[in-house]
């Protein structure tokens, strides 16, 4: 559902392949605009990953900003969601979750394959850097799991599992922007076109194919300090049977301790983080 994975979150982003947030107050930093496409299941949906969204519980008006949904059809999709136990509202009339969609998280996370957490875990003693597994969703990245670099390392990233991250500007977003097919990459563009982040963001179609075809010829992608100013990363994209990409996985650094170079040189142990994470996805 694409215009569910839109709603960027307006909480603060960081080191998802480096990334820094947007500005807002609702739970997703969209900017207000209603729709009334999509299916009433999609309406739902978009509404329950609203309420679901970090810094809850929200109110009704960024609810609607966040789901694209117009405020009465937000509204009912509320009172049946608190009906069902998926929504809870609070008594100064915000709505957070409820004790099904808390259930239904745990049941989620507790049947995560343990591999996962090895590999990454793998990455992370490899690099000595952080690492962050993101799933690719319509215009948009989710941070599904985090791993903190080293003690010694001197620094934390502001990313957090839940986040949403933009695809042009972040090293795993151009992994997966690499491997999608050009009808795809236009409508993307279309959709979000390539906003400005930092002063090295690529804001130009033509400076994003060249990089997206380095990608593909050499397996991974940089981000060399396009979406936040002095963050590093390099990402590979996790790939599925047909060869589509389903989401990927990075390794982050800062510029005044790691050098282009340096990174690079854990290009290998991401690309096969990558690959061992595939049929787990």
């Amino acid at each position: 559902m694409d215009e569910a994975a839109a709603d960027g979150r307006s909480a603060r982003t960081g080191g998802i392949g480096g990334t820094a947030g947007t500005a807002g107050n609702g739970p997703a930093g969209r900017t207000g605009r209603t729709s009334a496409a999509g299916s009433a299941l999609e309406k739902s949906l978009r509404v329950l990953e609203a309420v679901a969204a970090p810094g809850g519980p929200h109110r009704l008006a960024d609810l609607t900003a966040a789901a694209a949904v117009p405020k009465s059809s937000t509204f009912r999709i509320l009172a049946s969601l608190i009906d069902q136990g998926f929504v809870r509202q609070e008594a100064d009339s915000r709505y957070g979750a409820g004790p099904r969609l808390r259930g239904l998280a745990a049941l989620v996370g507790a049947g995560e394959p343990a591999t996962i957490g090895r590999i990454l875990g793998e990455l992370r003693r490899a690099t000595g850097q952080t690492v962050h597994l993101a799933l690719h969703s319509g215009e948009t990245l989710t941070c599904i799991r985090k791993l903190e670099g080293g003690e010694d390392q001197p620094f934390r990233t502001a990313s957090r599992v839940g986040m949403r991250m933009p695809l042009h500007t972040t090293a795993i977003g151009k992994s997966i922007l690499a491997h999608l097919t050009a009808d795809e990459v236009r409508e993307l563009i279309g959709a979000t076109g390539l906003p400005r982040r930092t002063p090295h963001t690529l804001t130009t179609t033509g400076a994003l194919y060249d990089q997206l075809a380095a990608v593909r010829a050499r397996g991974f992608a940089l981000d060399d300090e396009e979406n936040e100013p002095t963050i590093r990363c390099i990402g590979a994209p996790i790939l599925g049977p047909t060869g589509r990409p389903v989401g990927g996985v990075s390794v982050t650094t800062v510029t005044f301790l790691v050098s282009r170079e340096e990174i690079e040189s854990y290009a290998p142990a991401l690309c096969a983080a990558a690959q061992a994470l595939a049929p787990l996805l």
